[in-house]
């Protein structure tokens, strides 16, 4: 779920991560945080609460989600806390996306992907190795991204080549206790000492983001404000073969790259237009917990949940595609903030 300019954004512990237990009625409701019956019974101050998110039916409380991929954690927000980008922060991205197509007309003719990226990925450990990340498990991750990208998790016709492929240039490794368990707090001086390449190329670090937390991305608008902190964080353990169960199969660096080439999650905006600004994804009011298939959380909007797209929440072995909306999005945010000069 970014290190970026701010753009008012707050932090969000529950709006757009929210699930919902069947707390009121003696059912249990299986979620990420687990049963609700484990966990204490909800306030009054709760209940009240739920009566009114938008995201709850009635009779339910709000339940955070115990693992979130977040997209544009605040500036001055740590990143526990990360936030989700507002309407108004995603229609203000879009605008820049548009200005920016305007200015490109003309010149896609002849364009088209795939496009290489140049991939750096920077491995921050602490002195009792914890963090270290062999070069096997880079290796993997890469391929996840370039199988993720290619289309290869589909099943039958849902998902799509995005013309997009990954290529390992070189892995950087930091013993740094403090900015290993402090990443957070320290981000904006570790990607300005770290960072490699220009727009084009895709910097990763992997360190412990804190509990809860799988990884956060900058968006390609950012970049050209705040070049050295372009790029994807990803707790360490969600690379392939890693120790995060559900998260452990490379997709939170898929999904942190998506947004990286510009995508929203699934479930922005909720079941308001525009939603995610992408066609063929189906409106979802809230993040995906689980594999919930089947789910249809704006039941007055066409199509069920998109839950097993990868700008979903959704866990990893539940993850297998993007739309063709979504790949044509990608490649218009290459193109107007990544790889416009190969449009000259």
């Amino acid at each position: 779920m970014i290190a970026r300019r701010s753009r008012g954004g707050t932090a969000a512990l529950w709006p757009a991560l929210t699930l919902c237990g069947l707390a009121l009625t003696g059912l249990v409701a299986t979620t990420a945080a687990g049963p609700v019956q484990d966990r204490p019974a909800p306030t009054e101050a709760s209940v009240a609460s739920a009566a009114t998110d938008p995201h709850c039916p009635p009779g339910t409380v709000p339940v955070p989600s115990a693992e979130r991929r977040v997209a544009g954690p605040d500036t001055g927000t740590t990143t526990h806390e990360g936030t989700e980008v507002t309407p108004e922060q995603a229609a203000e991205y879009e605008g820049e996306l548009r200005r920016a197509m305007v200015r490109l007309r003309g010149q896609e003719e002849g364009a088209a992907p795939p496009y290489t990226v140049p991939v750096v990925v920077h491995v921050i450990s602490a002195s009792d190795g914890s963090g270290q990340v062999s070069d096997e498990r880079v290796d993997d991750q890469v391929d996840v991204l370039n199988r993720a990208y290619r289309g290869d998790y589909a099943q039958g016709s849902e998902g799509t080549d995005t013309g997009f492929r990954f290529e390992l240039s070189e892995v950087t490794r930091t013993e740094n206790d403090t900015w290993f368990r402090r990443f957070g707090e320290q981000r904006d001086t570790i990607r300005a000492r770290l960072h490699q390449g220009g727009p084009e190329t895709l910097n990763i670090y992997t360190a412990d983001l804190g509990s809860g937390l799988l990884g956060f991305s900058t968006f390609p608008q950012d970049q050209a404000d705040a070049p050295e902190q372009d790029g994807v964080a990803i707790a360490h353990d969600t690379l392939p073969g890693g120790d995060r169960d559900r998260f452990n199969e490379g997709h939170t660096g898929t999904h942190e790259v998506g947004h990286w080439l510009g995508l929203f999650h699934t479930f922005q905006n909720g079941c308001q237009s525009p939603g995610d600004y992408v066609d063929d994804t189906p409106y979802e009011r809230e993040a995906a917990s689980g594999c919930p298939v089947g789910r249809d959380s704006c039941p007055e909007r066409e199509g069920k949940d998109p839950v097993t797209n990868f700008m979903n929440y959704s866990d990893d072995a539940c993850m297998t595609h993007f739309t063709p909306g979504q790949a044509e999005r990608m490649v218009a945010h290459w193109a107007a903030f990544r790889g416009g000069d190969a449009l000259a």
